[in-house]
């Protein structure tokens, strides 16, 4: 099949590394505008927290990183010459955990972050407690990076 269609497997890989950028960094949109706009909303009424609306914020914006860190591994560390059709699938397997987890955690980890706002609204001192509840969220989005890390490295 690849005799058929040279470039395949590298196609397929830039697929997985799109992918991986791309779903990551709209989890990470989606994550970044909602915090965005609930502190927003907090900050007219107590603009001297902005520090701590800043932080909650910043949160969902990780994942997009992870999707990007895996996109520029892949690039810098692969002899693209070298990706054939069953390269290429790999490349494109091992992407789909950071795409994956990236999309949905920094999502889920806005609604965690703007519901802790609320707390912090009440009492200043909860800023620890939400990043800290914030934080179990992104766990999974670092777990998808790790397997997409220890993927790539394995190919």
């Amino acid at each position: 099949m690849e005799m058929m269609l040279p470039g395949l497997g590298l196609a397929l890989a830039f697929l997985g590394v799109a992918i991986a950028t791309f779903l990551s960094g709209i989890g990470s949109v989606f994550g970044v505008s909602l915090t965005g706009q609930a502190g927003t909303g907090f900050l007219v009424e107590k603009p001297k927290e902005f520090g701590k609306m800043l932080v909650l914020e910043a949160l969902p914006g990780s994942q997009g990183i992870y999707g990007l860190v895996i996109s520029f591994i892949f690039v810098m560390t692969f002899d693209l010459a070298t990706i054939d059709l069953y390269k290429g699938l790999q490349v494109f397997a091992a992407c789909l955990p950071v795409a994956i987890t990236g999309y949905f955690s920094a999502q889920y980890q806005a609604k965690v972050c703007v519901s802790g706002m609320n707390m912090i609204a009440k009492d200043e001192k909860n800023l620890g407690k939400v990043i800290t509840m914030a934080a179990f969220v992104e766990t999974y989005a670092i777990l998808g990076f790790l397997m997409s890390l220890f993927m790539l490295y394995a190919i």
